[in-house]
């Protein structure tokens, strides 16, 4: 596995997303031993834990029998704007992305993953905080994740809004540049709340830094319908596009979700290969209570 870093492309908001030309080139036929590239954001740095992305690129490697290069981008809209641009094949990602990079035309969902009736989100506080529940946020400072990310920014966003609190209205929002920096925000004071994956806190270390009486979840946000998409640049070759479209579910079977870490919420989930953009419609009410019509990114 090779491995490098992008630096943020100049798509650093979803209103940029919708408005930048596409840079994309008609590609080439791909050979058959050429590297299958994935864009990511680091998910974990700890020296003592097998990063997930690299527990995916063996697996990948495995079931399809190419080289799989990882490039490394900050941030979701990043993972969006390389494929866009050509600069990888793929890249995995949440719902709500997912749903803003469909509806510019320019990116192919190649799979997706079906939501369960789970709820996705919650606001964590420190134990010792007087927050109780989700009105009692009001007038408060809440750290979110990013402002493409499904479970660190729009559902809890969405959640927020069913207790009748609006952002910038009935509470302060900042962003802290991924889930880690929502917690080190928490732990450091700096907010009163960092909203955030329930799978995250399940997870615990290294992906969920308090123990067990050092933190409480504050409500529940609803579920997704898609809870995740492989997306394709569209100049993918079909033979590279049939490849993953037949080992990805492999990949993420029963049998590796441990390995698989932080990306096992995927696991056990139905798939749809090659999903119709309107699967994502259902993204659009939610979207917009952050401020964001997917109708628009086009």
């Amino acid at each position: 596995m090779r491995r490098y870093t992008l630096p943020a492309l100049g798509v650093l908001s979803i209103s940029a997303l919708a408005l930048a030309g596409c840079s994309a080139s008609e590609a080439g036929a791909a050979s058959s031993d050429a590297p299958i590239t994935i864009a990511t954001l680091p998910i974990s740095d700890d020296p003592t834990q097998e990063n997930p992305v690299d527990a995916l690129v063996e697996l990948l490697e495995e079931d399809t029998g190419r080289e799989v290069e990882v490039t490394d981008v900050p941030d979701y809209l990043s993972v969006v704007e390389a494929i866009r641009a050509d600069h990888v094949d793929i890249g995995i990602m949440s719902g709500f992305p997912s749903a803003l990079a469909v509806n510019t035309g320019e990116v192919d969902a190649l799979l997706a993953w079906e939501g369960n009736d789970e709820a996705v989100s919650t606001c964590v506080v420190l134990d010792g905080s007087p927050i109780q529940k989700l009105e009692d946020l009001k007038g408060k400072t809440v750290a979110f994740a990013d402002p493409a990310s499904s479970s660190g920014y729009f559902m809890p966003v969405y959640m927020l809004h069913q207790a009748g609190l609006e952002q910038g209205t009935d509470y302060e929002a900042i962003f802290a540049g991924g889930h880690e920096g929502s917690f080190a925000a928490l732990e450091q004071g700096q907010v009163d709340a960092a909203c955030t994956a329930i799978m995250l806190t399940e997870l615990g270390a290294p992906m969920f830094p308090f123990a067990d009486g050092e933190w409480r979840g504050v409500g529940e946000s609803p579920s997704m319908d898609v809870m995740g998409t492989v997306l394709a640049r569209q100049s993918l070759d079909d033979e590279t596009r049939t490849l993953l479209e037949e080992a990805l579910p492999k990949v993420f079977s029963e049998k590796n979700k441990e390995t698989l870490g932080a990306y096992s919420s995927f696991v056990g989930l139905d798939v749809i290969i090659a999903p119709e953009p309107s699967l994502f419609d259902a993204f659009t009410e939610i979207a917009a209570v952050a401020g964001v019509k997917l109708e628009d990114l086009k």
